[in-house]
């Protein structure tokens, strides 16, 4: 055998294993990405359920409850593309197909939660926060059309008002049952104050002259009290300015 032809063998005995190495480390990779892509749709889809079975009654329309049904079946969908033979998904996929093809006849199970605790009213903004994320991260990968996720922002950020508002007015009506007007007033001063900085005030007239009858109630009720409580409720005032903190998120539009 010939010199040249040994080193051509050698060449090739090296190309073949650099292609080797090389078809190996993209199988390695697409293995990678798609454990990574399939881990992100498990969760997404994880999240759109639990906002679907967790959010409080009163703020789970029927069109809202499709709406995370629609984009589970939208996940469960991509997920099934990944792993064709999973029966589990299979049996979720037809299962929200059904839900889906109710419509707006959907049935809304979300019992009503009385919203009383700093802590339970920072969960629920964390909910919204989650279901504003959801929501951009369907519109940008065209799962949902950018009107209609217009219409969704808004309703999230009515819901935050709604949260708000509920919780303020829970307070305090809460501290007149207790008698204590004081910390009433405080609790439906915040509530005033943080309806009067709404963007949209006209939207929200109607809760706002409710919560100020409430506070002129609780005006009222201090004045008759000869001798005015000498502590201030320090630990109400602490709750009530952390709930007001950390939600101009809500105020951001990627559609504008």
């Amino acid at each position: 055998m010939s010199p040249l032809v040994i080193t051509l063998l050698i060449v090739f005995g090296i190309v073949i294993l650099i292609v080797i190495g090389y078809v190996n480390h993209m199988v390695e990779n697409n293995k990678l990405e798609k454990a990574r892509l399939k881990a992100d749709l498990s969760d997404r889809v994880r999240r759109c359920a639990d906002l679907s079975e967790t959010l409080p009654g009163q703020m789970v329309s029927p069109g809202l409850k499709l709406l995370l049904t629609r984009l589970q079946l939208q996940l469960v969908e991509r997920l099934l593309q990944l792993d064709k033979h999973d029966n589990t998904l299979k049996a979720r996929l037809e299962q929200l197909r059904t839900q889906a093809g109710q419509g707006e006849a959907i049935a809304v199970n979300n019992p009503p939660q009385r919203i009383l605790t700093e802590a339970r009213a920072k969960e629920i903004r964390f909910q919204l926060e989650s279901l504003h994320g959801q929501i951009t991260r369907a519109t940008q990968e065209g799962q949902l059309p950018a009107t209609e996720a217009k219409h969704w922002i808004r309703e999230v950020r009515d819901m935050l008002v709604q949260l708000h508002a509920e919780f303020f007015t829970n307070l305090g009506l809460q501290a007149l049952q207790e008698s204590q007007p004081r910390q009433a007033r405080l609790a439906f001063e915040r509530g005033v104050q943080y309806l009067q900085k709404q963007s949209d005030p006209d939207r929200y007239r109607e809760r706002l002259q409710q919560m100020k009858a409430q506070l002129a109630r609780a005006n009222a009720l201090v004045l008759e009290h000869a001798q005015p409580s000498a502590d201030e409720p320090s630990e109400l005032t602490e709750g009530l300015k952390s709930l007001d903190d950390e939600d101009t998120w809500k105020k951001k539009n990627i559609y504008d």
